[in-house]
């Protein structure tokens, strides 16, 4: 199966502004920027992807993720995440390709196997696998065959409105809950997480 992974990813600078009340503007670009080529290295080690595309409106992220190997789309116009990634998927079908897998650059933990687990769930189109966030209100990943099988819905409580919009098309839906994938870095109490847990790696 053709399978591309696209990553939205917000102007480096100004993601994760809901951190502001504990990290500069600096530190919070650093973060951004490391989450981002995280994310990228991890999905350039599996062969299970055919092409990963990041769709951005900053140039220094479309930067790094070319040096990584990803192609990429400029976002223009109204910043608008749905719209982005109709455009990107647009891109990928243009490609050719039977699957697009929907991940965002700010998951913290997501391992390869992580990634795995979605694809696994993936077989026998068509089908809509969706990872829910820790609270089970937001949609942290979001993979379907074939590629535009539904619209995107991503803004506060998706995973009900992606869940829906899978039944609605006739896809089977998989839900895929594991903790790594779970745990999106987007409020001080997540920061907080991920430094106690990097805290127990040492």
């Amino acid at each position: 199966m053709s399978l591309w992974a696209i990553v939205p990813v917000k102007p480096l600078r100004r993601g994760k502004s809901r951190l502001a009340g504990i990290l500069t503007e600096d530190e919070r670009a650093a973060l951004n920027q490391e989450l981002l080529e995280r994310t990228l290295k991890t999905l350039s080690t599996l062969k299970e992807l055919n092409q990963v595309l990041v769709v951005s409106r900053d140039p220094h992220a479309l930067t790094i993720a070319r040096n990584h190997g990803a192609k990429t789309v400029q976002e223009d116009g109204q910043p608008h995440l749905n719209t982005a990634l109709t455009r990107a998927t647009v891109v990928a079908q243009v490609h050719a390709t039977q699957g697009v897998l929907i991940l965002p650059a700010d998951l913290p933990l997501l391992t390869a196997d992580d990634v795995l687990a979605l694809i696994d769930r993936a077989a026998k189109p068509p089908v809509v696998v969706i990872a829910p966030d820790r609270h089970g209100r937001g949609t942290n990943a979001l993979l379907m065959v074939p590629a535009g099988q539904i619209e995107y819905d991503f803004g506060e409580d998706s995973f009900q409105r992606h869940c829906d919009r899978a039944i609605k098309s006739g896809a089977r839906l998989e839900i895929v809950e594991l903790p790594t994938l779970a745990l999106d870095l987007d409020l001080p109490e997540d920061l907080e997480m991920v430094r106690k847990l990097d805290a127990l790696k040492m």
